[in-house]
């Protein structure tokens, strides 16, 4: 709990250690001048940064579940991020990525790698019906389209084109997803889609997003106080109902194993982190494969559930917790203590390290895709050390090299897939004897995704609260698209800026699609022709 505080100070309880509650941290003590000391963040796990995780060793081979984008276009990601000096101390985190973007510009020559070949930009092929349906989602209501899939807007020949296995691929779309996610990302994106053969616009963090941003932002808050409770899972909230609204009055949690109850007094917020798209996450082996757990491996579905009865404004969380073959895939992390697989991509693509980003095996099976980031990608890896990290969406099917479904695969044999689309035959062995790839399983990886309609992802702030938020990836933001740090961040901000009442909003989503340049470049683009 808090320090010792004055009656007039309200305390601030924050569930959930990822970037969505380090966020809405730093925009409480920023904007809303609360000390440090009156804000808790309660986390499960032992570790603060939810889904931006990054660790390991040289010996025990380094993890990393995942990596995400960035654009120029997150303005709140930067404004936050304009405020907190990077580890060295010498700039800002928003400061450092540019300049390390000016410095390592994404260009792909190899975005797609097909028959042991590489793709220097490759076309879109789209048809005119493809186009026209892809003009037509950006037109049409949220509403009209309410559950649909993908795959209930196109006809099957669009999921076999090089935009789609680009698209796919750089966002983690399946065609049983929701239709206005796609419809969103559209819009979003709309002034990338003209440089989307070569990753043009695509910018990285000098290191992992957990040292280059969660690390630096966690320093900030814990040097003006901010309390970071670890090893306690939130299993309910006790709610006070009146005539105009309610109030949360008291949280029910385990720390270490034991029961407890935290009071919330009636100034007191509290910030709740919905759900998690790596709950219930699965390392496997070089030698052995993940499992796969389900929403009950851990707490963060369970508490949306729990609260979530009787509260229909609390969205639907089975909307997300129940179709786990929609939502999963596997992810992987490769130390190499060798350089030559490194060396080989590099001729194979055209790109260094960190030049080229995401490179996708479209023959695959497992629509496998690989990024080979620059180096070092963890503060403290060492010289001779190179790691990178990739994914596979279709874990279920067999593999085109190795018989076997990935979600059945130890690293070793995911390794051995890899470097069959590769063509790498010759110097296979070498590479497997000298590293270590650690598979990953994600059963709500992409949850956010899954089909939905209105109600099924509450407001930020629920009707008729009066002291509490939701934020992260499964609250609703318009215009905004989820499993990006983006989004996470401007949750925090709003709510923030709305429990507290201030006469601030957070910066408003960049709508490019308004824009006849940028309509004009995708316009060119969609068609394969050049601006």
């Amino acid at each position: 709990m808090p320090e010792k505080r004055t009656e007039n100070d309200a305390a601030f309880y924050l569930v959930g250690g990822g970037i969505a509650s380090l966020a809405a941290a730093a925009f409480l003590i920023r904007d809303g001048d609360i000390p440090g000391h009156n804000i808790a963040i309660l986390e499960e796990s032992a570790t603060i940064g939810g889904s931006l995780d990054a660790a390991g060793t040289t010996t025990d081979a380094y993890v990393m579940r995942g990596g995400r984008m960035l654009e120029s276009k997150y303005l709140c990601t930067y404004d936050l991020f304009s405020l907190i000096p990077s580890l060295d101390g010498r700039k800002t985190v928003t400061q450092e990525i540019f300049e390390w973007n000016k410095t390592m510009k994404t260009s792909s020559k190899s975005r797609l790698f097909r028959g042991g070949h590489r793709l220097n930009a490759p076309r879109f092929g789209l048809s005119e019906k493809h186009i026209l349906t892809i003009e037509r989602l950006g037109l049409e209501p949220e509403g009209i389209l309410g559950r649909s899939s993908i795959s209930d807007q196109f006809d099957p020949s669009f999921f076999e084109t090089d935009f789609w296995f680009m698209w796919c691929t750089t966002f983690a779309f399946q065609p049983w997803h929701s239709a206005v996610e796609f419809r969103r990302y559209l819009l979003r994106f709309t002034h990338m889609v003209s440089g989307f053969n070569t990753l043009d616009g695509i910018m990285r963090t000098v290191y992992n997003q957990y040292d280059s941003m969660v690390r630096p932002l966690q320093k900030w808050l814990e040097e003006r106080g901010v309390r970071f409770d670890s090893s306690t899972r939130v299993t309910d909230l006790g709610f006070c109902h009146d005539a105009v609204g309610y109030i949360v009055d008291r949280i029910l949690c385990e720390r270490k194993g034991h029961a407890d109850e935290i009071k919330v007094g009636a100034k007191d917020k509290v910030i709740v982190t919905l759900g998690s798209m790596t709950e219930a996450s699965s390392l496997g082996s070089m030698d052995s494969a993940p499992v796969l757990k389900g929403k009950s491996d851990g707490g963060s579905w369970a508490l949306w559930e729990k609260i979530a009865v009787g509260h229909p404004q609390f969205g639907r969380p089975a909307n997300f917790t129940d179709h786990v073959d929609e939502s999963k895939w596997v992810s992987f992390t490769t130390t190499l203590h060798d350089p030559t697989f490194f060396r080989l991509i590099s001729d194979l693509t055209g790109n260094v390290p960190g030049e080229g980003g995401l490179i996708t095996f479209p023959e695959s099976n497992w629509l496998a895709s690989i990024v080979l980031p620059h180096q070092p990608h963890f503060i403290g890896q060492p010289a001779d050390v190179s790691v990178f990290w990739g994914y596979g969406l279709f874990v279920d099917k067999c593999g085109n090299f190795v018989k076997k479904p990935m979600s059945a695969c130890s690293g070793r044999e995911i390794m051995t897939e890899i470097m069959g689309h590769l063509r790498i035959e010759a110097d296979a062995n070498k590479i497997l004897e000298t590293c270590t790839c650690i598979p990953c399983m994600m059963p709500f990886i992409t949850s956010q995704f899954l089909r939905r309609a209105k109600g099924d992802r509450p407001r930020v702030v629920p009707e008729r609260s009066k002291n509490l938020a939701f934020i992260g990836q499964f609250c609703e933001l318009p215009d905004d698209v989820v499993f990006t740090v983006e989004y996470s961040i401007r949750s925090a901000q709003t709510a923030v800026y709305s429990l507290l009442r201030l006469s601030r909003t957070p910066p408003p989503v960049y709508k490019g699609h308004y824009d006849p340049r940028v309509l004009l470049k995708a316009f060119l683009a969609l068609h394969d022709k050049n601006a």
